[in-house]
């Protein structure tokens, strides 16, 4: 009978972290694989606009940065990945 109690106790918990795990750990992890995929996809003359706003041409994109053009004049900047 005690043996019982327990899972019956224990079952709720269980449902609620499967619950949880598909609806918020399993999104955040494909949806981490599709950026990092991204990133290491981007190649020169890609377009990309970064978390600040900023809409740049990839010019040489490197280990841990990514060289960037800012406009038609040639301003360009390095930015992390």
């Amino acid at each position: 009978m005690a043996e019982n109690s327990i899972l019956t106790s224990l079952l709720p918990l269980v449902v609620l972290f499967a619950i949880f795990y598909f609806l918020v750990i399993r999104p955040q992890q494909k949806q981490a694989k599709a950026h990092k995929q991204m990133l290491e996809s981007l190649q020169k003359g890609d377009k990309i606009i970064t978390n600040g706003g900023l809409i740049c041409e990839v010019v040489k994109p490197e280990e841990d940065f990514i060289k960037v053009k800012l406009n038609e004049d040639n301003v360009t900047a390095k930015i992390s990945r």
